[in-house]
């Protein structure tokens, strides 16, 4: 079964002569699924290949314009699936790009910090970046309907929203299944490609920004709880956003000093990871953080939403130093909203605050029972 995603919207509108596509995503979220119901669409000739193929790397590492025209021939679509894998990448993408006339290419990477260090600085102004996560909701209501989103949510807040997670039957195979992500998948492009060899405390870290989730994180306190630097706990921090695993959001502050402003909170993109590294699949009524992993699930879900549709907000997290909190504040052409988010249907405490402090923004409360408007 296959579920409709969003961005091939996206491809069909950002493929064009003389540049090239990236397609950013962590592991098994779907790119090489998502490239292949395109080619499906499409008339032109075209080569689909994985730059992690050794005969591939041969020719897309050349910097040689006749090797790789000899690559190429009459296609006028070129496809490079785990890209990241392929040395010297940009300049080579720049040589087929100025060299080719006609030429589309798309390229796919599991990771940033590889890729777009090797392709930046060579394709600036050549390139156009979308970003493929694991399933939206906004992308599963296609094959259900809103009772059964309904339904299907406590599994979406415990097991996440993978493809194959989405698909599969069975409580005990998604354990298994997050688990193996966890283990064997999650974490390879960091220790692939930056030569970390300490996994345990890069997995030990995880697990602690798992239990502060929608909390503001102490770069200096995690620092003494795994025995590491502050550098070195800010440079994982900043690897581990970079292969999609978690994202921050920073404090939102214009006016009051009170205002928290230097802290990050994260949340992760699939909240089935985070509950796996932790180990708690447990029920929702059985859980003492379901406030936690209704703010992340929203938040990821809104924040997926705008990528596809390609409008761009600033995220960020409002609290004062007399504990006043918004949990999320959204920017956009210089309007703020502030959302609260509720997991039971409870009266705000915090609009007041945040209205005096912003009369010129918009407050709305989220709960369960509008929801599905605010990420769909």
């Amino acid at each position: 079964m296959y579920i409709q995603q969003k961005n091939l919207e996206n491809i069909s509108k950002y493929i064009v002569d003389g540049k090239v596509l990236i397609i950013y995503g962590a592991r098994r979220t779907g790119k090489t699924t998502l490239l292949r119901q395109f080619v499906k669409s499409i008339k032109e000739d075209y080569i689909f290949v994985s730059g992690e193929d050794i005969s591939v790397q041969d020719y897309l590492s050349s910097q040689s314009i006749q090797k790789l025209k000899d690559f190429i021939g009459e296609s006028k679509l070129l496809i490079i699936d785990e890209a990241q894998a392929i040395k010297n990448i940009g300049i080579n993408l720049k040589l087929m790009v100025d060299h080719i006339p006609g030429l589309k290419i798309i390229a796919t990477g599991s990771s940033t910090f590889d890729l777009s260090q090797s392709v930046g600085e060579p394709l600036t102004g050549r390139n156009f970046v979308i970003t493929q996560f694991p399933l939206a909701q906004i992308e599963i209501m296609n094959i259900e309907n809103k009772a059964e989103t309904m339904a299907n949510l406590e599994s979406r807040l415990i097991y996440g929203s993978y493809p194959e997670i989405v698909k599969m039957n069975g409580n005990s195979l998604k354990k298994d299944y997050l688990n193996e992500l966890v283990n064997s998948y999650s974490l390879k492009d960091i220790l692939q490609y930056e030569n970390i060899r300490n996994s345990e405390k890069l997995k030990r870290l995880l697990q602690l920004i798992a239990f502060q989730i929608a909390k503001e994180v102490s770069i200096t306190e995690l620092g003494k709880q795994l025995g590491m630097g502050k550098n070195t706990v800010d440079r994982y921090l900043d690897l581990l956003e970079k292969v999609f695993v978690i994202y921050k959001l920073p404090g939102f502050s214009r006016y009051l000093r009170k205002e928290i402003q230097k802290s990050n909170r994260y949340f992760f993109y699939d909240l089935g990871i985070r509950n796996a590294l932790i180990n708690n699949f447990n029920p929702l009524d059985l859980r003492n953080d379901i406030g936690q992993i209704w703010e992340n699930y929203l938040i990821t879900e809104r924040m997926k939403k705008f990528s596809f549709k390609r409008t761009f907000h600033n995220y960020y997290f409002w609290r004062t130093y007399d504990q006043k909190e918004i949990d999320l504040v959204e920017e956009n052409d210089g309007n703020v909203i502030g959302y609260e988010i509720k997991w039971n249907k409870n009266k705000s405490s915090n609009k007041k605050s945040w209205l005096k402090t912003y009369p010129d923004s918009v407050f709305e409360i989220i709960n369960k029972e509008n929801y599905i408007e605010f990420i769909c």
